[in-house]
């Protein structure tokens, strides 16, 4: 395995035992990073949009010290992974089907490092839970899954998502939808960004060190995303909800205070899970695993509590 680099000193804990490059069918390198293989398994950290390896480290540490071992992922586009060529900051897929050649080298791993029967399980944030959500449909093996916020709906009205989806079907024939989305303005510039005006933490200090990590590593950033992502995003959130929940055991925790995600598409999903708990959090922001310790504490307690309860 390749080894690939990682920023150690914005990390703020243990650093992985390895990190590797690894390549997909269609091409793009991926990073991926492994702590140590632990006695109760294995988990797959799903990130979300903008998010990178190095963020991840101080929850891989703690699910280190509750026995499991972590795997976590750059997916294309964001963290050091292969970036859209000629606008690095600018987030962008196609279509969400491409994750999916993501899920599969990250399974790959897996089996390397954490071959059957390891138990194996799943925490995902955002869009990071719209893409895991997809991979458990199509069987990804997992014994239960934990999401924060996942991202099976955007906050858009509907006569916004139409305009969207007119708008950008006009400009993809131009190839004019490789452009921000409407109305991008500094909230999608983390590095600078004020704590006031922020919507994923209310947690002054997580923040400063979130900022700190993409000001000291430009390499890390990534900015708004472009038309097509959107698009590409309905799309996927669409045919979701439409699909039946996967069978397995699942947590989710919401903050009331969510302003990026849709708070009904997750509520309604996990309403009709058959093994799903659904855990508000009153006055968090979207990033639980992020957020005060008064949110990201039970968040996590409960998170280990479900994987526990799924050991072998």
């Amino acid at each position: 395995m390749q080894a690939a680099p990682f920023h150690a000193d914005v990390a703020d804990a243990p650093p992985p035992e390895r990190v590797i490059w690894r390549e997909t069918d269609d091409g793009k390198r991926l990073r991926i990073a492994l702590w140590p293989m632990g006695p109760k398994g294995v988990v797959a950290l799903f990130p979300g949009r903008t998010e990178m390896i190095e963020k991840y480290a101080p929850v891989a540490a703690e699910l280190v010290a509750w026995g499991y071992g972590v795997v976590v992922i750059d997916w294309r586009g964001q963290g050091l992974s292969d970036r859209l060529e000629g606008k690095p900051l600018l987030g962008d897929v196609p279509d969400f089907a491409h994750f999916q050649r993501d899920v599969a080298v990250l399974q790959s791993v897996l089996d390397e490092v954490a071959p059957p029967p390891a138990p194996r399980f799943v925490l995902a944030h955002s869009m990071g839970g719209c893409i895991a959500l997809r991979a458990l449909m199509n069987g990804f093996p997992a014994r239960a899954a934990a999401f924060s916020a996942p991202m099976w709906g955007l906050r858009l009205s509907k006569t916004t998502r139409r305009a969207v989806v007119a708008m950008t079907t006009v400009l993809g024939l131009a190839r004019m939808d490789l452009r921000e989305v409407p109305g991008a303005g500094v909230e999608f510039r983390l590095w600078e960004n004020p704590f006031d005006s922020n919507e994923l933490t209310t947690d002054p200090a997580r923040y400063a060190w979130m900022q700190r990590q993409v000001q000291e590593h430009p390499d890390l950033r990534l900015g708004a995303p472009s038309l097509r992502w959107l698009v590409a995003a309905l799309a996927e959130t669409t045919v979701l909800a439409q699909l039946p929940a996967p069978d397995l055991p699942a947590y989710c925790g919401l903050g009331t205070r969510e302003l990026l995600v849709s708070s009904e598409a997750i509520e309604a999903r996990m309403a009709d899970w058959p093994e799903g708990e659904l855990q508000i959090f009153d006055g968090a922001l979207h990033e639980l695993l992020m957020e005060a310790d008064r949110f990201r504490t039970p968040f996590l307690e409960r998170t280990i509590a479900l994987f526990d309860a799924h050991q072998p």
